[in-house]
């Protein structure tokens, strides 16, 4: 589906013109910079996201290489397509990810398997070029809640601030958020919000305003055991949160009780930072992964949970509102691979999530 259709699907009355991304043949870059984050580990295995950016001229496809340095095997990989020879990989974009604009940025998450030990890649490449930016290992320590600046609400008239926070569903390309921006846009409503996070827009056929928090396979339990939030909070200080988060917990095997816990962590760390934080927390996705029989099932024990969750945490200052993200999402028609959005699914998920926003900025 087209860029343009895929905005036609929001069912909008007015449209505003919107300006495509110029395309230029596909080029070697001049470089390029990595980031490669292990999300998770268990024994044997593992998952990982990879974020890049492109340093050289614009490109419209790319390919990362580099080579496994503990005989690391990639079993399962999102948001491109993937090759594997010995300890060489080579991944390639997917359909919708390939146009990358100098300073431009997307990323891939993947499951992997390891024997021994799971030492980090040392170099990359970028369309045979190789990435003279380096590579960046974030670092999972971040400041404790009670050192974060206490914000409060915007004054009149200022953009309010939304942070989109999950895992690939919502950042990877995540082009429910720039369909949500656009609609926003066409509502005139798009000045008076500041889309926020520490990641940065990924391309999805046109500008918007896609700043987030949407990290490649990262699990909630995993961010609130280690403290990810509070650094994310305290780099963009939002007045608005939208929490799409479970997905990988679920993939997982993590329980409803564990993940609302996480959840309940990840609430105060956001309450820590502004006390007036409004919360927006989806139902998640319906997923049939592959290689996981029972995730769909471990999807619906979760969403029955969250409403009630939800009232319990809600405060009047604070509110936790619950948006239904499940309903009416099909894995068949609206995911390519059981468990990420494709065009009609981001065009789902951008419309489930409108009116709640707009409710949360009023």
């Amino acid at each position: 589906m087209s860029i343009r259709k895929l905005a036609a699907a929001l069912a909008v009355a007015a449209l505003v013109p919107i300006g495509l991304m110029t395309t230029t043949p596909a080029s070697a870059a001049a470089g390029c910079r990595v980031a490669y984050t292990v999300t998770s580990q268990w024994q044997g295995g593992f998952g990982a996201s990879v974020a890049v950016t492109n340093l050289g001229d614009p490109v419209t496809s790319w390919t990362l290489g580099w080579s496994f340095p503990s005989g690391q095997t990639i079993t399962q990989l999102w948001n491109g397509t993937v090759s594997q020879s010995g300890a060489a990989v080579t991944v390639r974009n997917a359909g919708y990810n390939g146009a990358l604009g100098t300073s431009a940025s997307t990323s891939f998450g993947f499951n992997g398997a390891w024997t021994g030990s799971n030492a980090v890649p040392a170099a990359f490449t970028l369309n045979g070029v190789a990435c003279t930016g380096g590579v960046t290992i974030p670092s999972p320590t971040t400041p404790a809640p009670s050192t974060l600046p206490v914000t409060t609400p915007p004054p009149a008239g200022a953009p309010v601030k939304v942070m989109a926070l999950g895992d690939s569903i919502t950042g990877s390309p995540g082009c429910w958020r720039a369909l949500l921006w656009q609609r926003l846009q066409q509502a005139g409503r798009a000045s008076s919000v500041d889309f926020v996070g520490t990641l940065p827009p990924q391309g999805c056929g046109f500008a918007y305003d896609g700043e987030n928090e949407g990290h490649g396979g990262f699990l909630a339990t995993g961010v609130a055991d280690q403290n990810q939030l509070p650094g994310w909070l305290a780099a963009t200080h939002p007045d608005v949160v939208m929490m799409h988060f479970g997905t990988n917990d679920v993939w997982n095997n993590r329980s409803p009780a564990t993940i609302l816990a996480a959840f309940t962590k990840l609430v105060a760390q956001m309450r820590a930072a502004n006390p007036a934080m409004r919360i927006l927390v989806a139902q998640i996705l319906p997923m049939n992964p592959a290689n996981c029989a029972e995730c769909a099932q471990r999807v619906i024990d979760l969403n029955a949970a969250i409403p009630a969750w939800a009232a319990a945490t809600s405060t009047a200052a604070s509110p936790v509102t619950v948006v239904d993200q499940w309903t009416g999402f099909t894995t068949a028609t609206d995911t390519g691979d059981g468990v990420h959005p494709n065009d009609s699914g981001a065009a789902k998920i951008a419309n489930r999530w409108y009116p709640a926003l707009v409710a949360a900025l009023s």
